[in-house]
């Protein structure tokens, strides 16, 4: 089973989305600005893809600035996030073997290779 963190009025994200249908892919979509992930979830997901909170935040989103998240720790900008689920990057990719971050939409391929 593949799944999709997806935000439909992100390019990115309906790129990745697209790829994965255009190779017969129908992915379960959760619309996580609509059901965020949990703490564990995103510590699972962080985990998976290799990388810190850090990597995973939008820092061009205007939040990172108004929460004064620019220069936070792992901990806080993982609460920022399950609060904020605005302030993940996406579209993030799940199988049951690995985890990707599609940036750029064509990343979400790699989901697809043995």
């Amino acid at each position: 089973m593949i799944s999709i963190w997806h935000n439909p009025r992100c390019g990115t994200s309906r790129r990745a989305l697209a790829l994965l249908e255009e190779r017969g892919v129908t992915p379960v979509i959760r619309r996580y600005l609509e059901e965020p992930p949990t703490e564990a979830e995103l510590r699972a997901t962080l985990a998976a893809l290799n990388l810190t909170a850090g990597e995973l935040l939008r820092r061009k989103e205007p939040l990172v600035a108004e929460l004064g998240l620019t220069e936070a720790g792992e901990d806080a900008l993982i609460a920022a996030m399950v609060d904020h689920p605005i302030l993940i990057e996406r579209p993030v990719i799940f199988s049951e073997a690995r985890a990707v971050l599609a940036r750029p939409a064509e990343r979400a391929l790699a989901i697809l290779a043995p």
